[in-house]
């Protein structure tokens, strides 16, 4: 599959409890798909490493927030674990907006020469500001939309869940769509959540046409993310002290099923 970013893919996210206490949602959502190791060609308002309406920095992705390595962080883990080097690297996230950056998760897509998805690294950052990140894949079967790539759960994300259980991923990538599915499952509930969204040509006035539709970017984002925390603990959903975050940044997958 080829791959010409950069990409605006504007979407929709969809979030629904298992278990006892139930919440659903569903949210638009405005992610860029970038080629992490080129020099971004993208319109005006897109910056790459620098300060823009929008932009993407290496510093925000690969390694704790805010020290982050970017492509060469992802190079590093897929050697640390194994993996074969991949000829190309996107990342998936939601971009700086007037300086600010929040994101729950992230999707590191690692591809061949032929441009077959081989590994998936997904960066999860929770508000306490703490990050984990998940490797999927072997690096050398085809990630395909029917591979469940399989994790056991490390970091605390949400305090209405418990730091048990894990995670299923499934990611569909294609030309004229992404979409991505989490479920994590845990003895007695647990959460699906999904992104879906069409990848375009990333431009100017569509940026613009992003920041009308969802004013303010990540900071919109982290307020819809404390409004539903209000709602479930007027639900009655248990409240869970942040534990002492994991002390490894990375966990690989535990097997891959097609």
């Amino acid at each position: 599959m080829i791959w010409s970013p950069p990409y605006l893919v504007s979407g929709h996210t969809w979030h629904g409890r298992k278990g006892p206490v139930k919440n659903a949602f569903r949210y638009g959502v405005d992610y860029v798909l970038i080629d992490a190791e080129a020099e971004q060609a993208g319109p005006g308002l897109f910056a790459r490493n620098r300060g823009g309406f929008a932009s993407v920095q290496d510093r925000d992705h690969g390694g704790d927030p805010g020290k982050g390595r970017g492509p060469v962080w992802v190079r590093e883990v897929l050697a640390t674990h194994g993996m074969p080097a991949p000829a190309k690297i996107l990342l998936l996230t939601q971009p700086r907006i007037l300086g600010h950056v929040f994101n729950p998760v992230s999707f590191w897509f690692c591809l061949d020469e032929a441009g077959t998805l081989r590994n998936v690294i997904a960066e999860v950052t929770n508000t306490f500001g703490d990050r984990h990140s998940y490797l999927c894949g072997d690096g050398r079967t085809e990630i395909t939309a029917e591979t469940e790539l399989m994790t056991r759960k490390i970091m605390h994300v949400s305090p209405f869940q418990p730091q048990t259980g894990g995670y299923r991923f499934r990611f569909d990538l294609r030309p004229d769509r992404i979409g991505i599915k989490i479920d994590y499952d845990r003895q007695g509930g647990g959460v699906i959540a999904t992104l879906v969204g069409e990848p375009r040509p990333l431009t100017n006035a569509g940026l613009l046409r992003a920041f009308l539709r969802r004013p303010f970017g990540s900071r919109r984002v982290l307020a819809l993310i404390h409004w539903q925390a209000a709602k479930l603990w007027w639900k009655g959903a248990p409240y869970r002290n942040r534990p002492v975050p994991p002390d490894r940044a990375v966990t690989q997958g535990v097997r891959q099923q097609s």
